[in-house]
């Protein structure tokens, strides 16, 4: 349990049950998937300056999510049928997207929250996109952090963050439970195959909307 402060809060059930209750209101016994490739996820938004509960029903994984709010929206709960689910990308760019807290949804101040399924010997984040410039609708300045899992628990994914002045430039072999943090840059991910990747993917920042440009050598690839 913790207060939530000066900060709003996702709560993301990636596996097992927990029974949750946020601002004082109880929402009961929620999450119903033993892995995070197991189908959506249940979720919990947390207002800020509230407090939150959860209390594991046994073996249980919980990501918790935040980013700075004023504490105007209330709290709710995100079941797996309110969790918007797409495919982007064909061919080995292929990846399926379950939206959490997109920036369609109204019920969050800052937080961007989504997974991301990306099947082995697929790209993701591909083509390479930043979005580190506040110049809306052009570009909006989101940091962003991926939270990584893979399917088999070995083996590895492979991120990479980099600038086009390259003064930020590195490149990760990228485990299962590993974090990546992305404060600036573009940062594609690729997934070797037979090792499907799950990312836990949580963007954050001053403009609540996905604005992005493309790496200038990629400009020739169509997004999606």
């Amino acid at each position: 349990e913790a207060a939530a402060g000066d900060r709003e809060v996702c709560l993301v059930l990636v596996s097992g049950k927990a029974r949750v209750s946020a601002g004082g209101q109880s929402f009961g016994v929620i999450g119903e998937r033993d892995d995070p490739f197991a189908g959506k996820p249940w979720s919990l938004y947390v207002p800020a300056r509230s407090q939150w509960q959860v209390l594991a029903e046994g073996p249980c994984e919980l990501a918790v999510c935040s980013a700075p709010a004023r504490g105007g929206k209330p709290a709710r709960l995100i079941p797996p049928d309110e969790v918007g689910e797409e495919t982007r990308g064909k061919g080995t760019n292929t990846r399926h997207v379950r939206n959490i807290l997109p920036d369609s949804s109204p019920h969050a101040e800052s937080l961007l929250v989504v997974e991301v399924i990306t099947p082995g010997g697929n790209w993701s984040s591909y083509p390479p996109h930043k979005h580190d410039v506040n110049d809306p609708p052009r570009e909006t300045l989101l940091e962003e952090t991926y939270y990584h899992r893979l399917a088999r628990g070995a083996g590895f994914a492979l991120q990479r963050v980099y600038t086009d002045d390259l003064s930020l430039n590195e490149t990760m072999a990228v485990g299962d439970r590993d974090v990546v943090l992305v404060p600036r840059g573009y940062h594609p991910v690729g997934a070797p195959h037979g090792f499907d990747l799950y990312y836990l993917n949580v963007m954050a920042g001053p403009v609540r909307e996905w604005r992005f440009t493309m790496a200038p050598d990629h400009a020739f690839l169509q997004f999606a």
